[in-house]
């Protein structure tokens, strides 16, 4: 099909050309500044739901955010890794959104919910779970996948004026170490500074070394489940995970944080230089819903408020996670949500 306008002919590749040119001006003028007082805002990917990262790029440049947190599964799909029905194999944990147990984003609220305490998996069990298809051809295609490819992506996002600071790469029991290896070569061809996982403390174990090995930070996502020893919630299960080496951190989630009754400013002073990233929610204290920001009880204005004060150097990200009001949507509601970051730091 053609367009006519005036004496000119355009095919539609001419109207993708057109797009392109007309996208924001931070594409042309380099990097787009997102920093606020000194704090880095940003959103992990997760934010967006199922959108398609090439969309979730174009949501970013829209809002205004120059810093990505880019899980692993919108980045693998944008690389053709072969999709499963109900998520990714269990050698990265893709099915889950970064808190864990928590409820995803948009889910409906409801009461105070117990928490679970799950055993460690058995030699066994790891050994059927490896072995299960979907893990094996997942497996299979990441052991194929070419350092140009983490480039190629690298530059589409650079290109809308975003850079990648943190691969959010999750990983259960059942991860192999060659798949360990393969998410600190993802994050480095990404162009990140340091890995956030949701995980369980014999994985933050066997991190440790490799972390070491590629001098890079794993930031270990907490949440509020405080009852299972093996999950990062209580603050024994923080000190344990950093206490397996020195490139293990913490992915420090101030909503999960305050819902499991503990106070963010206090474990930022002490354990900043441990931190990899922050994420930034709104939940009610004692195992609490997530709320829309300001509705809850996570210090949110305090927290970001204290790293411009003291000048920590992670990134604060959006993690959208409370039900999207009707006639929203998602781009909407973490534009909504970077709102409340600049009015916090005004």
């Amino acid at each position: 099909m053609r367009f006519r306008k005036d004496r000119t002919m355009f095919t539609r590749r001419d109207i993708g050309k057109i797009a392109l040119a007309s996208l924001p001006l931070a594409r042309a003028f380099g990097a787009i500044d997102s920093k606020i007082k000194g704090v880095q805002i940003g959103a992990i990917t997760y934010s967006f739901g199922n959108m398609e990262l090439a969309d979730i790029i174009k949501a970013y440049s829209d809002i205004g955010l120059g810093e990505m947190e880019l899980m692993s599964n919108h980045a693998e799909t944008a690389m053709g890794a072969p999709s499963f029905q109900g998520g990714r194999g269990p050698g990265g944990g893709q099915g889950r959104g970064p808190g864990g147990q928590g409820r995803g984003p948009g889910a409906p609220a409801g009461g105070r919910r117990e928490l679970p305490v799950r055993p460690v998996m058995t030699e066994e069990q790891i050994e059927a779970a490896r072995n299960q298809p979907r893990a094996v051809e997942l497996r299979n295609w990441r052991m194929s996948v070419k350092d140009s490819q983490f480039a190629d992506l690298k530059k589409k996002i650079n290109d809308a004026g975003v850079q990648v600071e943190i691969l959010c790469f999750n990983m259960n029991e059942a991860i192999t170490d060659d798949e360990i290896e393969y998410a600190f070569r993802m994050a480095k061809g990404l162009g990140a500074k340091a890995i956030s996982t949701s995980t369980r403390m014999p994985v933050a174990r066997r991190v440790a070394p490799i972390a070491e090995h590629h001098t890079m930070m794993v930031g270990f996502h907490g949440h509020d489940n405080v009852a299972d020893p093996n999950e990062t919630g209580s603050l024994e299960s923080y000190a344990q995970a950093l206490s397996y080496g020195k490139y293990n951190g913490v992915n420090l989630d101030i909503g999960h944080f305050t819902s499991a009754n503990y106070d963010p400013i206090a474990f930022i002073k002490e354990h900043h230089s441990r931190i990899t990233n922050l994420h930034l929610k709104d939940k009610k204290k004692d195992h609490g819903d997530n709320m829309v920001w300001g509705e809850g009880d996570t210090p949110i204005q305090a927290v970001l408020q204290l790293c411009s004060r003291e000048k920590y150097q992670f990134p604060a990200n959006i993690e959208l996670e409370y039900r999207i009001p009707e006639g929203s949507d998602r781009a909407a509601e973490v534009k909504r949500c970077f709102e409340f970051c600049k009015k916090a730091l005004a």
